[in-house]
Formats: C-alpha cells, structure tokens, sequence
C-alpha cells in the first residue's frame, strides 16, 4: 500500500492544505510533505493522529476495498436442468444486483415458468431457435437475433414452439430468476 499517497489523496478529499492538516495533527508542514512523497514513514501514534485530524482511523485506512469481479468466465456459471428447460445463471449471485441475466435453453414444446406481475423491467435476446411471449391474452412471437422488452406489470411466460431447442439471453431488473 502507498501511504503517502493514500493520505494525500484523503487530504485531498477533506479540501484540506498541508497547513491545515499540520495545524490539526500538530504536526509540520514539511514532515507531512516527506510522509506524501513517501520520503519518510510516520510511526503507528502519528499516523493515528493524522488519520485523526483526517477524520478517520487506523482500521478504516488500512481496509482493503474489495475489487469487484468485472467477468465472469464459464466455470462461475451456475446451470439448473430441469425437465423443460435448463437454466444458466451467468452472474453469480446477480440477485444481489440491479438486473438479473440468465441463457434459457427452452426445449421444443415447453415453457418457461410463470414470470408473475411485478414492478419492473425485461429485455431478451434469441440467440438460438425462436419463442413465443405469453402475455395476458396476446402472444409475440420472437426469432432468433430478435430482442424484446417489457414491463412486468403483467404475467408471462416464453414458450418454444419450434422442434428444436430456443437459446434466450433473458435479463430482469429487478432479479426474478
């Protein structure tokens, strides 16, 4: 970890100049310009006390931000197989997420489970094969590289109806898989 930097950077945050934070930490100017540029390195009690001045503390300072997993490679893919389809969740535990996307693999002649009324939104994609939107009482049909969306105000579902299996890339916000 840069020291220097990182208490530069949270000086820097607090719109603080060196004299102001030296005139709160008791400390000299020149000292806290040696620790920024890594010249020098305070001890625990004075790092306390500049951390202090900061408005922070030790354990705050030194707590690693935990980096964000950006892709997600295969082998994190959770599948479900069930009887009339198999479901890939392709971001692991994306519940937690505002959107929620899944690959549907429907197969021939089945359907998807019941998505029920709810506040929010959908988008799919068909990648493979095509399906059939039921919603209320009208039914849009879906080809492959074709998208879709929609509210979920209303129930629905997707059904394939073609003899082969239908890929959907299915994404919902919020998560409702």
């Amino acid at each position: 970890m840069d020291i220097g930097k990182k208490l530069k950077e949270l000086r820097l945050q607090n719109d603080l100049t060196l004299g102001d934070l030296a005139s709160r930490s008791e400390l000299t100017k020149g000292f806290l310009s040696q620790v920024e540029r890594n010249l020098t390195t305070p001890s625990i009690a004075t790092l306390e006390d500049i951390l202090e001045a900061l408005g922070s503390s030790l354990s705050e300072f030194f707590r690693e931000e935990e980096e964000k997993q950006i892709v997600f490679p295969t082998e994190d893919f959770f599948v479900d197989e069930q009887e009339d389809c198999t479901i890939e969740w392709i971001v692991p535990n994306a519940q937690k997420n505002q959107m929620e996307p899944i690959i549907l693999t429907l197969h021939p002649r089945k359907k998807s489970q019941v998505m029920s009324a709810y506040q929010g939104q959908e988008f799919g994609y068909v990648l493979k094969g095509s399906v059939t939107i039921v919603q209320g009482g009208k039914k849009y049909r879906v080809k492959a590289k074709e998208t879709f969306y929609l509210d979920g105000t209303t129930s629905h579902y997707l059904y394939n109806h073609g003899s082969s299996d239908a890929r959907v890339l299915w994404i919902t916000t919020p998560p409702m898989f």
